[in-house]
This record gives structure tokens, C-alpha cells and sequence, in this order.
């Protein structure tokens, strides 16, 4: 019978004393990189002619921000609310750690409309327009959550599970001396963040991409990426670990993030119906 696999992997992807730049970090910047680039592809092939390149990182930067601050503020409201009220100042300790995907989407959601409206770009075109640029940033972040050892998925018996020492309250020394004793076979965890990652980044960027080659009707591609992104989350939370500060928020098995993701699929759905041309009468 093989092992589970010890998560002993350094956060810290170069250190340089009294700065340390961590991989959780890279990921974020490789994501709006690859957004970048993604983004230079869809305006040469002609069909995006308002989205002009000088205004690409224009929008890119109005993304970035409300990525930034929605999902910090998503965090603190959805996840840390009463840590927030004894602690006011927590919210401006990003070192610590503490991002909200469904807030971040929604900072990003008003932070294109702003940069629409200054454009006079019809909403839901940025949105069409930059949905196809964003998953690929998202699998990176649960690519740096697994590195990070942070986010794991619930107890298995899976022979890929994995072992994070962070999960026991164990230092990496600790954990080590332990695993090679044998101790911990059984506390193995699945690697949530990497189903995340498949789903999220590489399933969801490969539809959207597929899927946005066509011209498509208004609306269609935003509410494609809400319907799948839900549907993709709603089904990892059922092996991913819950928040600890929140637990179970119903039923002894819904987890915030799935209350959270249930919007999405609606809004997803509806997007998509609305998208649809409809016969004329007569």
C-alpha cells in the first residue's frame, strides 16, 4: 500500500532578507501576465475592435484592483466578519493572509463597469470580453494554496492524498519525524486545491476559450464562466475542509462556499437563457 505524500514545501520562493517573496504572490502576477496575453490574442483576431491595446492593461489595472480589494473585503465580510469587529485593523493585514473569491469576482465586476462607463463600453462586452483571461489566474492561486500548504480538502483514504502538517498544527520538522515513522498514514487530506485547479483553471479557461471563438450574444460568456465556476465550486467544497471559523453554515453539510457559489449558478443560468435569440412572432 503506498503513502500519502508529505506536503513539505517552502511558501517562500526567494528570500532576500528582510523581504521574502512568496509563490502564493507569483502566482498573482503570473496570472495577470497570462491574462495580458491572453487578452493581446483576442483583440488580434478583429472581433473585439473597441478594445483597442493601448486600453488592454488599462482594464487589466481596474481588474487587478478590484481584484485586490473585493477580494480582501469578500474575506472579511463573508468569512472573518467578527474577527473584523474586534479587530478593525485586520482587514489591512493582507500578510496574514485571507482572500475571497466570490469577492473578488465582485470587485472585478465593478471595477469593469467603472472602466466601461469611462470607455462607453456596454458592461456586459468587458465582461465578455475579459472572462476568457481570468481562469487561468485563478488555477495558478489554488496552485499557490497548495504550495502554501493552506485550504486543504477533508480526510481520505485516496492513495494521492496528502498529508499537511499545517492541518495537524505540526511544524515541517515535526511532520517529517513523524511521516518517516509512519505516524501519519492516516491523516491524509485530499489535495483540494489541485481539483480546484484542474477545474477552475484548465476546464473552465479551456470551455470559455473554445467558447468565445464565435461571436456569441451579449452576456453568453460572462454567464457560462458564473454557471460553471459555480457548479465547479458548489461540487469541491464537498471534499474540501471547512472554513474552521465557520464550519458547517446548514444542513451539517453546506459550506459557505457553496451558499456563495449557489448565486453564481443562478446568475450563471439566467445570463445564458437571456442570451439565447428568441424567434420572432409573425
Amino acid at each position: 500500500m503506498s503513502r500519502p505524500f508529505l506536503h513539505d514545501i517552502d511558501p517562500v520562493a526567494l528570500d532576500l532578507g528582510p523581504v521574502a517573496i512568496h509563490w502564493y504572490g507569483l502566482m498573482y502576477v503570473l496570472g495577470f501576465f497570462a491574462a495580458w496575453w491572453l487578452g493581446r490574442r483576442r483583440i488580434a483576431t478583429g472581433r473585439w475592435p473597441e478594445f483597442a491595446e493601448r486600453q488592454l492593461e488599462d482594464l487589466l489595472f481596474f481588474g487587478m484592483v478590484g481584484v485586490l480589494l473585493g477580494g480582501r473585503l469578500g474575506y472579511v465580510i463573508f468569512y472573518a466578519f467578527g474577527d473584523f469587529l474586534r479587530d478593525p485593523l485586520m482587514i489591512v493585514r493582507i500578510q496574514e493572509g485571507g482572500m475571497s473569491f466570490h469577492g473578488g469576482l465582485l470587485g472585478v465586476i465593478v471595477a469593469l463597469a467603472i472602466w466601461a462607463r469611462r470607455h462607453r463600453i456596454a458592461v456586459f462586452d468587458a465582461l465578455d470580453f475579459a472572462a476568457p483571461l481570468v481562469p487561468i489566474g485563478l488555477g495558478l492561486g489554488r496552485i499557490g494554496n497548495f504550495i502554501g500548504g493552506e485550504l486543504w480538502g477533508r480526510p481520505t483514504e485516496l492513495p494521492w492524498g496528502v498529508v499537511f502538517p499545517r492541518a495537524l498544527g505540526l511544524s515541517a520538522e515535526e511532520a517529517r519525524r513523524l511521516w518517516e515513522a509512519g505516524l501519519l498514514d492516516q491523516a491524509a487530506r485530499h489535495p483540494s486545491q489541485l481539483y480546484q485547479a484542474f477545474l477552475e483553471g484548465v476546464v473552465l479557461f479551456a470551455v470559455l476559450w473554445w467558447f468565445s471563438r464565435r461571436r456569441r450574444p451579449r452576456s453568453a460568456v460572462s454567464g457560462l464562466f458564473a454557471l460553471l465556476y459555480g457548479v465547479f465550486r458548489f461540487a469541491v467544497e464537498f471534499v474540501r475542509e471547512p472554513d474552521p471559523q465557520l464550519g458547517f453554515v446548514a444542513f451539517g453539510w453546506l459550506t459557505m462556499g457553496q451558499v456563495l457559489s449557489l448565486p453564481l449558478i443562478a446568475v450563471g443560468a439566467v445570463l445564458l437563457v437571456l442570451a439565447v435569440p428568441r424567434p420572432r412572432k409573425g
